[in-house]
C-alpha cells in the first residue's frame, strides 16, 4: 500500500528524473509534496524548513528542489540581513554549483556560472575580475547557452573596467565587443522571427490567449535586448573613437593583414563608427577584397564612393553587395543602407529599397522607420490644402509604429517617432472643420495611396 502511495504522489506532482532509492524515503517524499504546495502558492518562508529537509537528505529525488528551491532562497535572501542572509546566498550559490549534476538535461553550464555571477553581483561580493574572468569561461565553453541579457552586459562592462584600470588590452575590448553584439543579435533574432510569425494573427484579430501571451514575451525580451545593445554601445563610448581605432588597426595591419577574420572585424568597426575618410580604412577594405571578395567587400566600396558624393555608384555597389549576401538579414542591412543613400536624389527609389530591405527581412524595423520620415518629409508635396498636405502624417505615424512592433528592440525611438508624426497630423477639430471624418484622402503625389480620415 504505501509503494501504491508513493506511486501515486510521484504521478500528481508530475516528477521527473525520480531516484528509485531516494523516492523510498517516505519523510522526502512527504515533505516534497508539503514545499511543492507552498511553493505553488508562493508561501516561500513555510516552504523553507521541508525543502531544506529534502534538498539534503534526498537531492536527486526531483527537479523541484531546485526550480522552488532557486525561488524559496531568493525569497529568504531577500527578507533577511548581516550574516543570516550570507548564509542563504551561499546556500543558493551552492544550488548552482550542484544543480546540473542531478538535472544535466535542465540545466546549462552558462546557466549555472551567470545565474551565480548574477546573485554575487546583485549583493556586491565579486569582483570585476572573477565577474569577467567566470563570465568569459561561460561565453567560451557554453556560448550557444550564454544568452542572459543582463550577464552579457556584465560580461562586456567589467572587462572595460578592468580595461580603465589597466589591467586589459583595449584589443580584448573590441574582440568581446563584436563577440557580445553579435550574441545578442542572434538572439534578438530569435525572437523577431516568431513576433513575425504572430503579428499577422494579431492584426487579423486571430491570435489565441496562448499565443497572445507568447507575443508579449517575445517582444518583452527584444525590448530588453535592444536595451542591453544601447547600453553596452554606451559603456564602450569613446574608446572605440577613430583616434583609438586607427592607431590601433595601424599597429597591427601588416601582422595581420592576412588574418581575414581580423581584417573583417577591423573594417567593420571602422566602418560602423564611421572612420572612413582615414587612408587606413582602404587599406583595409582592399585587403579584405583581395582576401575575400565578398558582399560586405561591395558595400564597403559602395560607402566609399558615397563619400567622394558618387551616389549613383554606390547603388550600384550595394545591388551587387545584396545579390552576393545570403544571409536574408545582413541583404536587409545592405537595402536598408541603399535607401539612405537613394533618399539623396529619389523619396521613390529610396521607398523601393527600403521594401525590399522589408522583404528581405520582415523585422527591418529600421525600413519602416526611414519610410516613415519620407513620408513625413514630403507632407508640403502631398495634397492641395493645408489638411490634405497634414493628412500625409498619419502615413508617417503608422509606419513609425509598425516599425516598434515588427522590431520591439527599436520601440522606443518608434514610439517617438510615430508621436510626433501624429502631432502634426489634423487634429480632431480640424478633422470636424473639414467636414472629412471617415472620408479618403488621395496623394497625387510620389508618396501614393490614400489614407482614410479618422471618425470622430
Amino acid at each position: 500500500m504505501k509503494k501504491d502511495f508513493y506511486a501515486m504522489m510521484v504521478l500528481v506532482l508530475g516528477i521527473a528524473g525520480l531516484s528509485y532509492g531516494q523516492a523510498q524515503n517516505p519523510e522526502c517524499m512527504t515533505n516534497l509534496s508539503i514545499y511543492a504546495e507552498h511553493a505553488k502558492v508562493k508561501n516561500y518562508e513555510a516552504a523553507y524548513q521541508p525543502w531544506k529537509m529534502v534538498y539534503e537528505t534526498c537531492p536527486g529525488i526531483n527537479k523541484a528542489n531546485f526550480s522552488y528551491g532557486e525561488k524559496i532562497l531568493e525569497h529568504k535572501i531577500e527578507n533577511s540581513s548581516g550574516a543570516e542572509k550570507q548564509a542563504f546566498i551561499k546556500e543558493l550559490s551552492s544550488l548552482y554549483d550542484t544543480r546540473r549534476q542531478y538535472f544535466p538535461k535542465n540545466y546549462t553550464k552558462a546557466e549555472d556560472i551567470t545565474d551565480k555571477v548574477n546573485l554575487m553581483y546583485d549583493n556586491k561580493m565579486i569582483s570585476d575580475d572573477d565577474i569577467y574572468s567566470q563570465l568569459s569561461q561561460a561565453f567560451k565553453e557554453d556560448r550557444a547557452n550564454f544568452d542572459n541579457p543582463k550577464s552579457l552586459y556584465l560580461y562586456f562592462s567589467s572587462l572595460v573596467d578592468l580595461h580603465g584600470a589597466g589591467k586589459k588590452e583595449l584589443q580584448e575590448v573590441f574582440d568581446v565587443y563584436d563577440d557580445v553584439t553579435e550574441k545578442i543579435e542572434e538572439e534578438n533574432e530569435k525572437y523577431l522571427k516568431q513576433i513575425n510569425v504572430l503579428l499577422p494573427k494579431e492584426e487579423a484579430g486571430t491570435l489565441s490567449s496562448k499565443d497572445s501571451r507568447r507575443l508579449k514575451s517575445y517582444n518583452s525580451y527584444s525590448e530588453n535586448y535592444g536595451k542591453i545593445a544601447g547600453s553596452i554601445d554606451s559603456k564602450l563610448g569613446a574608446l572605440a573613437d577613430c583616434e583609438n581605432l586607427i592607431p590601433l588597426y595601424q599597429k597591427s595591419f601588416e601582422e595581420k593583414k592576412g588574418d581575414i577574420a581580423w581584417v573583417k572585424r577591423a573594417v567593420g568597426r571602422m566602418f560602423s563608427k564611421e572612420c572612413t575618410d582615414d587612408p587606413l580604412f582602404r587599406k583595409l577594405f582592399e585587403a579584405q577584397l583581395a582576401l575575400e571578395p565578398s558582399a560586405s567587400a561591395y558595400l564597403y566600396g559602395g560607402t566609399l564612393k558615397a563619400k567622394d558624393g558618387d551616389n549613383r555608384g554606390a547603388i550600384a555597389d550595394f545591388d551587387k553587395a545584396a545579390e552576393l549576401e545570403t544571409d536574408a538579414r545582413k541583404k536587409s542591412s545592405i537595402l536598408y543602407k541603399a535607401a539612405t543613400i537613394a533618399r539623396k536624389f529619389s523619396k521613390s527609389q529610396a521607398r523601393a529599397y527600403a521594401r525590399r530591405a522589408i522583404d528581405a527581412n520582415a523585422s527591418n524595423g529600421n525600413a519602416y522607420l526611414l519610410i516613415a520620415n519620407l513620408y513625413a518629409s514630403s507632407a508640403n508635396e502631398c495634397g492641395s490644402t493645408p489638411f490634405e498636405k497634414r493628412a500625409v502624417y498619419w502615413l508617417a505615424a503608422d509606419m513609425a509604429r509598425r516599425a516598434g512592433r515588427v522590431d520591439p528592440s527599436i520601440s522606443g525611438r518608434a514610439s517617438q517617432s510615430a508621436a510626433s508624426y501624429q502631432a502634426k497630423a489634423p487634429s480632431k477639430t480640424d478633422i470636424f472643420n473639414s467636414g472629412m471624418a471617415g472620408k479618403q484622402v488621395s496623394f497625387p503625389c510620389w508618396v501614393g495611396g490614400s489614407v482614410t480620415v479618422p471618425n470622430l
